[in-house]
C-alpha cells in the first residue's frame, strides 16, 4: 500500500479499551495523548509516542525519526491531528459482524408479525430481486449482470455504513452468484474491510419457490464461485474475504449443511462460517421439528461440522446453558444484535450469561431486522437490553435452573463493555483480535475521528436580545461554537463522561474521517 508518504502520524487523542488479560477482566476505557504512527506500506500501526505533549515536543519527536512536515529537513511524513478545542479524539473503527446487505430497503419495516412473518412478508421478495430471471441456474460471475436497483443498494449500505464508523462488516448476500460479486467488488473499491457470503437455502419446504436454490449441489458450485471470485479480486485477503453462509437451519437440507462443512474445511486456511441460531422462539420449534435426531439448534450446526473456530452465530437470544458450553467448547462466536431482536420481537440476549460462559460476542446491525446501519444505536440497544433482561421470565427461569434466585442488577452491561463489543468483541467475532479493533503497536489501523463538538461558550446571557432576533442570535452562536450531531457538551464533563454521551446521542454526523487498512474511506467534509 505504497504512498506519498512512507508514514502517517496521527497527533492528538487516541481513545480505545486494551485487550483482556483474563477472561474475568473487565473492559476500561483508556485516553492517550501524543503520537502514533501508521506504514503506507501496510497500514500497520508502528509505534506511539504518549510524551509528545506540546508543539516543541511534537517537533523533537518527527527530528528523532529524521521526519519532516514540511517544514524542515527530513522524509517528509503525512500529518493528521485531532482538535482538542473540538473535544476531537481517534477510536477504533466499528465492527458489524451480522448485517444483511440486500435488506437495506427495508429498514424500519417489520410487519405486524415475527420472524417467519416478516421474511416471506418484506424479506425473502426484496433479496430475489437481486437476480436475473434469465440466469436461473447462477451460471454467470459477472458482477455487472447484477440488476440497477441491486447495486444501487449495496453501493449504499457501504458507504453508510463507513459514514457511522463501520470499518468491518460480516455481509449475508443473496443466492444469486452476479450479485454477491458484486457486493464483494463494491466494498474492495470502497476500501472496507468484508466478509461476502452468498446465502445457501435450498430446503423447497421453508423457502419460497421463486427464492431457493435448485438443489444442495447447485447451491454449493454457486457458493464456490462467488469464493472464486472473491479470492481473485483480493488475493490475499487484505481487505475483502469470503464467507460460507447458510441462512439457517431451517432454510437448508441436511446435504447442504453438511456439503457447506466440507467445503469450508477444504480451505487453508478454513473459510469463515456465518448463519442464525435461536433468534425466535418458534424459529427453534422448527429446527427442532426438522431436525428430531438433534438436541438442539446448536448441535443440528455441530453435527454438520459448522460449528468451528471461524463460525459466527447471529442472535443467540434463546440458547440454552449446555449449547453455550458446546459452542465455547467449538470455539464459535456470537453476534449480538439487540435492535433487530427488539424490532421483531424475538427476545432478550442474556449477553452476561454468553460472557460468562465464555463465548466471544460482538455487536451486529442485522440490517433490516435491525433499523439502523449504525453500531452505535446497536450499542444503545445492548445497554437496555440489558437492563430489562431481570424482568424477562425466560431469564428468570434460566437463572432458577443455575441456583440463582436474585440479580441484583448483575446482568447489566457497562459503557466500556458495550464499547469493547463494538470493537475488540468483534474483532474477535471476525476471528481478528490480534490485528483490529484497537491501537495496539503493529495492529492495522482501522481507526476513525471523532468529533463531539466544542464547548457553547456564551458572551452575554441568552435571554438578553429581544424575541425572534434574539433566538437567531442564539442559534447563529451555537452554530458557530459547532455544536455536532446530537451531543451536546457544557465544559463540566470529565472525558468518560464524554464517551457515554458519544455513546447514547452520537450518530454519523459525529464520524469526522474514517480509516481502513491505514487508508482514508470516509471523510464527513
Amino acid at each position: 500500500m505504497a504512498g506519498a508518504y512512507p508514514y502517517t502520524v496521527y497527533r492528538g487523542t487516541f481513545i480505545h479499551l486494551p485487550k483482556l488479560s483474563s477472561s474475568s477482566a473487565k473492559p476500561e476505557l483508556v485516553r492517550n495523548q501524543g503520537v502514533l504512527w501508521v506504514s503506507s506500506e501496510d497500514g500497520r500501526i508502528k509505534g506511539h509516542d504518549w510524551n509528545v505533549k506540546d508543539d516543541a515536543s511534537f517537533k523533537s519527536f518527527l527530528s528523532s525519526h529524521g521526519w519532516t512536515d514540511g517544514h524542515g529537513r527530513g522524509t517528509k511524513v503525512k500529518v493528521v491531528e485531532s482538535n482538542d478545542a473540538r473535544n476531537e479524539f481517534f477510536f477504533p473503527g466499528f465492527i458489524d459482524s451480522h448485517i444483511h446487505a440486500p435488506q437495506f430497503p427495508n429498514l424500519g419495516l417489520f410487519g405486524s408479525s415475527g420472524l417467519l412473518g416478516w421474511l416471506d412478508e418484506y424479506t425473502f421478495p426484496e433479496e430475489a430481486s437481486f437476480g436475473s430471471k434469465s440466469d436461473p441456474k447462477n451460471q454467470d460471475i459477472d458482477p455487472k449482470k447484477t440488476p440497477a436497483q441491486g447495486l444501487r443498494v449495496y453501493d449504499q449500505v457501504i458507504t453508510r455504513t463507513l459514514a457511522h464508523g463501520t470499518t468491518c462488516a460480516s455481509y449475508f448476500a443473496t443466492i444469486h452468484v452476479p450479485a454477491t460479486n458484486a457486493l464483494a467488488a463494491l466494498a474492495y473499491k470502497h476500501g472496507q474491510r468484508a466478509f461476502i457470503g452468498r446465502v445457501c437455502m435450498d430446503n423447497k419446504e421453508q423457502c419460497p419457490d421463486y427464492y431457493v436454490d435448485q438443489s444442495a449441489d447447485e447451491g454449493l458450485n454457486a457458493t464456490i464461485r462467488t469464493i472464486d471470485y472473491i479470492q481473485k479480486l483480493d488475493p490475499n485477503g487484505t481487505l475483502v474475504n469470503p464467507i460460507v453462509t447458510p441462512r439457517f437451519a431451517p432454510s437448508c437440507s441436511n446435504h447442504s449443511l453438511s456439503s457447506l462443512g466440507e467445503l469450508a474445511a477444504k480451505y487453508n486456511p478454513p473459510l469463515h462460517i456465518q448463519t442464525h441460531i435461536s433468534e425466535n422462539l418458534d424459529e427453534v420449534e422448527l429446527v427442532h421439528q426438522l431436525f428430531p435426531d438433534s438436541s438442539s439448534y446448536a448441535e443440528v450446526y455441530d453435527k454438520h461440522h459448522l460449528l468451528t473456530n471461524r463460525t459466527i452465530l447471529a442472535h443467540g437470544v434463546h440458547l440454552t446453558h449446555d449449547e453455550r458450553t458446546l459452542i465455547r467448547e467449538r470455539g464459535s462466536k456470537v453476534a449480538h444484535c439487540p435492535a433487530s431482536n427488539s424490532a421483531l420481537g424475538s427476545g432478550l440476549a442474556p449477553v452476561r450469561a454468553m460472557l460468562e460462559d465464555g463465548l466471544t460476542v460482538g455487536l451486529g446491525t442485522d440490517v433490516s431486522g435491525g433499523y439502523s446501519p449504525s453500531i452505535l444505536e446497536v450499542a444503545r440497544q445492548a445497554s437496555l437490553v440489558s437492563r430489562m433482561l431481570s424482568f424477562s421470565s425466560e431469564y428468570q427461569q434460566m437463572n432458577g435452573d443455575l441456583g440463582n434466585t436474585t440479580t441484583n442488577g448483575h446482568e447489566k452491561l457497562s459503557v466500556p463493555e458495550i464499547l469493547y463489543l463494538a470493537t475488540r468483541g468483534g474483532a474477535g467475532v471476525v476471528d481478528m483480535a490480534d490485528d483490529i479493533g484497537g491501537f495496539d503497536k503493529g495492529m492495522i489501523w482501522d481507526a476513525q475521528l471523532i468529533e463531539l463538538g466544542a464547548v457553547k461558550n456564551y458572551t452575554q446571557s441568552p435571554l438578553d436580545g429581544e424575541g425572534v432576533n434574539s433566538l437567531a442570535t442564539r442559534d447563529q452562536r451555537n452554530v458557530k461554537a459547532g455544536t455536532v450531531g446530537g451531543v451536546d457538551l457544557f465544559g463540566d464533563e470529565t472525558w468518560e463522561e464524554q464517551i457515554e454521551k458519544w455513546m447514547w446521542g452520537g450518530d454519523d454526523r459525529n464520524v469526522k474521517n474514517v480509516w481502513v487498512q491505514g487508508k482514508l474511506v470516509h471523510t464527513r467534509d
